[in-house]
């Protein structure tokens, strides 16, 4: 798959930099970056997701104990 994103120049820069100093692509530089956010991005959607569910009464708060105690990882 390709993708096309525009960057700012100073990002596009510093890019460029890292790229020509390490001998890797700049692609090699874009995909890290997105996959060292994209698990953040993904559980912060689940939570805010579960967090409007809370909030709207569809979906219940379990404590940490609770689910310590579920898992046996009570000390």
């Amino acid at each position: 798959m390709t993708i096309s994103i525009r960057l700012p120049s100073d990002i596009e820069d510093r890019l460029d930099k890292l790229a020509s100093k390490t001998g890797r692509s700049k692609s090699f530089y874009i995909r890290e970056a997105i996959l060292e956010h994209l698990d953040d991005m993904e559980a912060l959607y689940v939570a805010e997701k579960e967090l409007r569910a809370i909030r709207a009464g569809r979906a219940q708060a379990v404590s940490l104990e609770e689910v310590m105690n579920q898992y046996g990882l009570d000390s």
